[in-house]
């Protein structure tokens, strides 16, 4: 598991740029996501870019979801932060990935309010246990996810203004799909992410979800959930056709990966009680042979038989995922 220990308060000594990036490399590839897998897909210079930031963003996360004092936690997150603007100006010392992580923010012009953004929704987490509406929902996943879409189309490469915007409402579809994912979870860490205007709106209540199967009110939350995480998968799907072509075969498998995701828990109905839902290390390697293999150019991220299938739950909900 990557150090997510808080960073010294003595700056270390300066490693090279290729070593940063090695470093990176390491640390993504020990946390084996979804992401991690997908880099393949890429160039090589893209490839160390999406590690450095996925290694700066995984030791923040690991901050905040890690047990211990809640004001450690803040004080550490506030030692990510300095670290990071004295990094941008010049003094990139004080963690092994700086040097690779400013590199890659200058390399590919991602500008860093996206990354302060990102380290306040990790502070989110510490003071922060429930959302009343989807609109503060929305800001929470704008900051842990939104910002994440944002700093990778930068790396994709994009011309379309309106790319920015399209990836953003991706990362908020991800973000939304792990929520459903990992409610039960959630619950028992004490966050309750799903908006208190929809937990009354379907008569249930949080402590629903630590039943061994889902009631039928809570099954009507998470579809009604899931269709506006589904919404955002289809706002922002037509990026992919925006960025750039080394960058599309790849992108397309993060979308088939969690919106898959989203399938099985629809296919499951809704039971993300009992056990946690996931891709099989042979459906996610499906995905990524057929994007490498360009096969994906032949079929929309969103499978059409499975839209119209969801479709019989009713119509997708118009905005806004966090």
């Amino acid at each position: 598991m990557p150090d997510a220990r808080p960073l010294s308060a003595q700056t270390a000594p300066a490693h090279s740029v290729e070593a940063s990036y090695a470093e990176s490399r390491r640390i993504a590839r020990a946390a084996a996501s979804n992401f991690y897998y997908a880099f393949f897909l890429l160039p090589r210079p893209k490839r160390d870019a999406m590690c450095a930031l996925y290694a700066f963003m995984r030791l923040v996360d690991d901050v905040s979801d890690s047990p211990g004092d809640v004001a450690a936690k803040q004080q550490a997150l506030a030692r990510w932060r300095a670290a990071l603007d004295a990094a941008l100006c010049g003094d990139a010392g004080a963690h092994a990935i700086l040097p690779a992580f400013v590199d890659t923010l200058a390399r590919y012009a991602i500008p860093s309010r996206y990354i302060h953004d990102l380290i306040s929704g990790a502070e989110m987490d510490l003071s922060v246990t429930s959302y009343a509406t989807f609109e503060r929902l929305r800001e929470y996943c704008y900051r842990v996810a939104g910002t994440v879409g944002l700093t990778c189309v930068h790396v994709f490469g994009f011309r379309d203004p309106r790319a920015p915007g399209l990836a953003e409402k991706l990362g908020i579809a991800f973000q939304l799909t792990n929520i459903l994912r990992d409610v039960a979870r959630d619950f028992k860490m004490g966050r309750v992410y799903l908006p208190v205007e929809d937990w009354q709106r379907f008569g249930c209540r949080p402590d629903d979800a630590t039943h061994g199967a889902p009631a039928h009110a809570l099954v009507e939350l998470l579809r009604f959930e899931a269709a506006r995480a589904r919404q955002f998968y289809e706002e922002g799907a037509p990026l992919i056709a925006q960025v750039s072509p080394d960058s599309r075969a790849a992108l397309w498998a993060l979308v088939r990966i969690y919106s898959g995701l989203l399938r099985r828990i629809e296919a499951r109905g809704f039971d993300v009680l009992s056990s946690r839902v996931r891709l099989s290390a042979a459906e996610k390697t499906a995905i990524l042979l057929r994007a490498r293999l360009g096969w994906w150019t032949e079929t929309n991220a969103l499978d059409e038989r499975d839209r119209d299938r969801r479709r019989t739950g009713g119509p997708f909900l118009r905005r806004r995922a966090g």
